[in-house]
């Protein structure tokens, strides 16, 4: 474990190996032909390290020691970069709500470098919110506390949640003020800056092949494709045509395994664009991301996507095929052929389906998925869990307490649990809650598992615990005023998110009414 930065071993191959911008000054442009655009963090103030996730400390072979020290303040704050980094920002596209949004760009990130651990890992070291690129456009690539609170405490959440993520190593405050409209309804206001160090195998988004392809700039696609599998996949044969297909094959695997991932904790991205999407099939970007509390597939926690609710929760799956479908576009042109790039997308059809059904008999705490009776099991509970606003997380969490020989009033208690709606139930309503409870008791009597190996099975994938919406603007509010306990606190008990926490179980509580309708805890903006 090193106990200083400057014995971290930084490769930098993806600068070592892919076209650069010819341009050395950082200003807004279009740039052509090149993969990236170097460019230094801005200098910040008065920086404060709020908080630094351990595990990913240990993935650099960083000390807690290390962490504490005046360097990492200074590195992770953008004040000081070390002579073996080289700091620079992406060039990519993406199709945006839809619609082909042109060059994009890390408009507020800036990579610090590659890293390779004592293990051979490979980790790409990223601040967000470090000052302008020549991708910022009219904004100025910075960001501030109340975003950057959510995604250091989202990233870290959903990887002990076991869901396929990017990670956060450091979340410090910049002393700088930053203004902000939140809802772009001409009301800026002067907010905390703060960086947040995002670390991942690789940042490379579907955006990143979509911009060459959309210039016909083929030679660039082709070295980022041969470079993204030799450096990435490296599991993969050496770069053809035959490979390439291989390549996009396990991206659409990889993704329907995400997403599959999401459906299961009830996560909504809320801006599923396609330079949102990683092809290592990791959750990248938390903006305008929520947490399902009552269960509704229509929600969307995106104030910018409320209308149309494209991004909505039980529309991801689509969506992540259809971005796939702009991802093989791009490729089309390079592989000569369409046809098995089509087969791959209908693969991405029947591999997220088998996921999803296997991954709600295991929310069931059923040993394997009959698609006989299931398919009506799963969906029906589906349209159960809308007659009343029915929190997921809690009902699921409920759902496994029950004994398969339970009472009428006992099958009722996993429901009655998780309402937010205090009115009795209609007669419809009753009716069809346990009726649907009847089902799952004979399913569950057929399966044969004992009620306490299937209680651990079933609280081994429903977590009790999850960054729901007002916790993260509680944290929020609190560090605003310099208070950053509750950020720490959340971190620690999100470390192990399906065990009980005795003492912490206000963390597990239903959203309360004060927050149904308030800014940052029903709907976000993609403003940062």
């Amino acid at each position: 474990m090193s106990r200083s930065l400057d014995t971290l071993r930084f490769d930098n191959r993806f600068t070592r190996q892919l076209p650069a911008d010819p341009e050395s000054t950082n200003q807004r442009r279009q740039v052509m032909g090149a993969c990236y655009s170097r460019v230094l963090p801005q200098q910040t103030r008065q920086p404060v390290l709020v908080a630094c996730a351990r595990e990913v400390a240990e993935l650099l072979d960083l000390t807690l020691e290390t962490c504490a020290s005046e360097q990492f303040l200074r590195v992770f704050s953008g004040n000081e970069v070390l002579t073996a980094m080289d700091p620079y920002a992406m060039c990519y596209g993406g199709h945006q709500f839809g619609h082909w949004a042109g060059q994009l760009g890390d408009g507020r990130a800036i990579n610090l470098g590659e890293t390779l651990n004592g293990r051979g890992e490979r980790w790409a070291l990223q601040l967000k919110g470090a000052g302008p690129t020549p991708y910022s456009r009219t904004a100025d690539g910075l960001a501030v506390l109340r975003s950057s609170v959510r995604e250091f405490l989202c990233s870290e959440a959903m990887h002990h949640l076991g869901v396929p993520t990017t990670r956060a190593l450091s979340l410090v405050l910049t002393g700088d003020p930053v203004v902000r409209d939140m809802f772009y309804d001409g009301n800026p206001q002067a907010e905390p800056g703060a960086i947040v160090c995002r670390v991942a195998p690789s940042f490379t988004r579907f955006g990143n092949f979509e911009i060459f392809a959309a210039r016909q700039q083929w030679d660039v696609l082709q070295q980022l494709l041969d470079y993204t599998i030799r450096t990435d996949f490296p599991h993969l044969p050496e770069p053809d045509i035959d490979t390439y297909l291989m390549w996009f094959d396990e991206v659409c695997r990889r993704t329907a395994a995400m997403i599959v991932h999401w459906m299961r904790v009830g996560f909504v991205h809320g801006v599923m664009n396609t330079d949102n999407l990683s092809v290592l099939g990791l959750t990248i970007d938390y903006g305008p991301y929520g947490w399902l509390e009552d269960y509704d597939p229509d929600w969307t926690p995106n104030t910018t996507d409320a209308e149309g609710r494209r991004y909505r929760f039980g529309q991801q799956p689509q969506i992540g095929q259809w971005n796939l479908g702009q991802l093989a576009r791009a490729l089309a042109p390079i592989v000569g052929q369409v046809e098995p790039l089509q087969e791959s997308l209908m693969r991405y059809s029947s591999l997220y389906n088998d996921g999803y059904n296997a991954m709600m008999a295991q929310k069931l705490g059923l040993s394997t998925f009959d698609p006989a009776t299931d398919v009506d099991l799963i969906n029906d509970l589906q349209s159960v869990l809308q007659l009343r606003e029915t929190d997921m997380t809690i009902f699921f969490r409920s759902l496994a307490e029950v004994a398969p020989v339970a009472d009428e009033a006992d099958a009722q208690a996993p429901f009655e649990a998780a309402y937010y709606q205090t009115d009795p139930l209609t007669e419809a309503q009753h009716h069809d809650t346990l009726n649907w409870m009847r089902r799952y008791a004979d399913r569950v009597r057929r399966d044969g598992a004992p009620h306490d190996t299937r209680r651990q099975a079933m609280n081994a994938v429903n977590p009790k615990y999850v960054l729901r919406n007002y916790l993260a603007q509680l944290a929020i509010d609190k560090s605003a005023e310099g208070d950053h306990t509750m950020v720490q606190e959340l971190l620690e008990v999100l470390r192990r998110p399906y065990d009980e926490h005795p003492g912490k179980e206000e963390f597990a509580q239903k959203r309360p009414e004060w927050a149904r309708h308030r800014a940052g805890c029903s709907m976000l903006s993609c403003s940062s």
